[in-house]
């Protein structure tokens, strides 16, 4: 009776005569494997600033703030420069296999994203330069109530690009914030129909009690008008060099302080009217938010340069009030009109 081969966990089982035949036939066949890439020329040469893949599925390994390193999910950009104009194309499947090895097996840091850079234009014999990667994923935080002994779950949009020219590698964080904004117009314009409300109320009294006056304020009467407010988003990218972390947490808590209201997770009444204080406490425009955030930003230990843009969503009008800054770097980060690009 012939033996056949072990399963594919196996090492030295034998096999027939047959089975050698076939492996052959695979090996083969595997040899003579066109490579279209390598093999043939452009029909128009030319060099070309980016070429790879867009939306990899991948998971990057964040350390969370209990210490532990966790895997969560992320779409990833991978390109590299073509610098041979007479390359038919790059090597793909070489980024794609450096990029998943290096974000599976290492926690994500600076210095480990620029050794799978310096990797992509290794893989790639001589056709590129420079190196990109972009990935985004969500950063969950466990944020604990204004009051209560409560906690919930927040999670943060971040997207961070890394580029390599040359020996130097640069790279920028981009984090979403999700906020509340009380409008100070109309905060004035509710404050002056309560002072008519009490006007009407209290007409022709000189004197007036204490007492009447504190229920009169904890009355429907008094109520004549409500300062609009909003949930409100500010995307903040920042761009350094060298670092041992990228921080994310850290920019997350700079821009929520910078505000005051930052949305909550596990509310009970105490919280919603805490909330409601420093909503009070907070009046601002687009305009003030985007300078308490720069205000904050700027000057930050290893900041070359930011973007800043808040975009509050109108209860009043059908339409937004954006406000854009930026640190005003020669060359650098530009206020441009769509700066809201990271996932809801």
């Amino acid at each position: 009776m012939q033996r056949t081969t072990a399963n594919s966990l196996g090492g030295d089982a034998p096999t027939s005569n047959n089975g050698r035949q076939a492996t052959q036939l695979v090996v083969s066949a595997v040899r003579s494997l066109p490579d279209v890439a390598d093999e043939t020329r452009p029909h128009v040469p030319g060099l070309l600033d980016r070429v790879g893949m867009s939306g990899i599925e991948t998971v990057v390994a964040l350390r969370g703030t209990s210490g532990t390193v966790v895997q969560v999910p992320a779409r990833a950009d991978a390109t590299v420069d073509l610098v041979d104009p007479a390359a038919k194309g790059i090597h793909m499947s070489r980024l794609y296999l450096a990029l998943q090895q290096g974000l599976s097996d290492t926690e994500l840091t600076p210095p480990a994203v620029a050794e799978m850079l310096r990797d992509f234009v290794d893989s790639q014999a001589n056709l590129c330069s420079s190196a990109h990667i972009g990935l985004e994923f969500e950063q969950m935080l466990l944020r604990s109530s204004l009051l209560s002994s409560n906690a919930g779950w927040r999670s943060y949009p971040v997207r961070i690009d890394s580029q390599l020219r040359g020996s130097r590698v640069e790279h920028s964080l981009s984090v979403a914030v999700t906020y509340s904004s009380t409008c100070p117009c109309s905060a004035a314009l509710s404050r002056q129909l309560m002072q008519d409300g009490f006007d009407e109320d209290f007409a022709g009294q000189s004197m007036i009690a204490a007492a009447d006056v504190r229920a009169w304020l904890g009355g429907e009467r008094a109520v004549r008008g409500l300062p609009h407010a909003q949930r409100s988003r500010a995307e903040v990218t920042v761009v350094f060099e060298d670092a041992d972390d990228f921080g994310i947490v850290n920019v997350i808590d700079v821009v929520e302080d910078a505000l005051g209201t930052a949305v909550q997770s596990a509310v009970k009444r105490a919280d919603e009217q805490e909330f409601a204080r420093l909503n009070a406490l907070n009046l601002m425009f687009c305009e003030d938010a985007a300078r308490r955030i720069r205000s904050a930003v700027d000057g930050a230990e290893n900041v070359q340069d930011f973007r800043i843009g808040v975009r509050h969503l109108e209860s009043l009008h059908a339409h937004d009030a954006v406000a854009l800054v930026t640190k005003g770097v020669p060359g650098g980060l530009t206020a441009d009109t769509r700066p809201f690009g990271l996932s809801s």
